[in-house]
């Protein structure tokens, strides 16, 4: 079990590689690495989207690693999970580039599933971070979306 907030890229390779070596006698890991998307505007719509130039995540260190870390933890009392795996960049990323790594490894795929997911839910409404897009139309700071906290709802 492990979370780690950094600025350098991760490689999903080798943290799929750990998870599996932690989880011993799994019979499933879900990895699920979400990336910076091309096109951004805030809403469900890709209407209007202005082409990302930079997106740049900010925390606050210790605190972001601290709710990271309960979320893991909230998930390995809710599944029988044998190993798990947040990673979170912060700084200047690009389009495409990779910005989070969920994995959750347990002995039944039902369970790794829904420990990714509801891991993934709460990182995209509870973890501190604040994101703010450049693009050709300017810059400017992400809110949260409606849809990701409803996501929550089913927890």
């Amino acid at each position: 079990m492990s979370v780690r907030v950094q600025t350098e890229d991760f490689c999903v390779q080798r943290e799929y590689d750990e998870v599996v070596s932690e989880a011993g006698d799994a019979g499933a890991v879900v990895l699920f690495c979400g990336l910076v998307r091309e096109l951004y505007d805030g809403s469900e719509s890709s209407a209007d989207c202005a082409a990302v130039a930079t997106l740049t995540l900010e925390h606050y260190p210790g605190m972001t690693e601290k709710a990271l870390a309960e979320i893991e933890a909230q998930a390995c009392t809710r599944w029988p999970l044998l190993a798990t795996r947040i990673v979170h960049r912060v700084g200047e990323l690009s389009a495409k580039d990779q910005i989070v790594l969920v994995l959750a490894a347990s002995p039944h795929r039902h369970a790794a599933f829904e420990a990714a997911e509801f891991m993934m839910d709460f990182l995209k409404s509870r973890a501190p971070f604040w994101k703010k897009q450049s693009s050709a139309n300017g810059s400017i700071w992400i809110d949260s979306r409606e849809s990701d906290a409803q996501s929550l709802q089913r927890w």
